[in-house]
């Protein structure tokens, strides 16, 4: 089940209409309706307020029931097992979020960073700064097995690099693609939504400064066999 599914079904078992669970969040209704058509998603400090509504976790709010079903066979598809999902976590805490070592350019004035272990190899890079795009992919014996594209950009001044990287530092097993679901620091609030499974998937991340949004992500992959 999708999250714009969930939100209708909890609001509808509460005996909730649109307008009424828009009046207790204090947004409108036509930004309730936006959420379960699936249109839009909830700030993260409206998420962090459905989840006390309907008394459910945001992280079972925002990953899809299908997902969850399908983990055992998500991690093994292909070839792709547990022991490469944890690679990948580690490859990403050690380059761009660990403040990684930059290799040579692949491209003219591209940004390149490596990791190995044994016959896994990770490759990130990316181009442009406040305004980017990039690849990270997978090869076991030199031969790619798994991709994902990332297109960003830094809305906001008071956006935080060193933020970003603590939340790509905290990339889990269950969530391996960019940050966990939700991450707070002080007035920092990060918020990722991906559709899909490991092996084809889109999603979505954000950065909030006091409420007012500094950092925008879009990223989509899967596996390339």
């Amino acid at each position: 089940m999708k999250f714009n599914e969930k939100i209708q079904e909890l609001r509808k078992s509460k005996g909730l209409s649109q307008e009424k669970l828009a009046d207790i969040m204090g947004v409108s209704r036509q930004s309730v309706a936006k959420w379960e058509a699936g249109n839009n998603y909830p700030e993260v400090d409206k998420l962090i307020d459905l989840s006390g509504i309907f008394g459910v976790s945001i992280d079972k709010l925002l990953k899809d029931i299908k997902d969850e079903c399908n983990k055992s066979e998500t991690k093994n598809f292909n070839g792709i097992n547990e022991d490469i999902i944890n690679f990948l976590c580690i490859a990403k805490r050690s380059t761009y979020a660990g403040c990684g070592k930059e290799t040579q350019a692949s491209r003219p004035n591209s940004h390149d960073l490596i990791y190995c272990e044994d016959n896994l190899k990770y490759i990130d890079t990316y181009l442009g700064s406040e305004n980017f795009i990039g690849e990270e992919a997978i090869w076991v014996d030199n031969k790619p097995i798994w991709a994902m594209n990332y297109s960003g950009k830094v809305i906001d001044e008071a956006f935080s690099g060193s933020f970003l990287k603590e939340v790509l530092s905290a990339v889990t097993k269950d969530n391996p693609y960019r940050g966990p679901m939700v991450y707070q620091k002080g007035d920092y609030k990060y918020h990722c939504i991906v559709h899909g499974e490991f092996k084809w998937f889109n999603g979505y991340e954000e950065i909030y400064f006091n409420n007012r949004k500094v950092y925008e992500c879009i990223f989509h992959g899967g596996i390339v066999l």
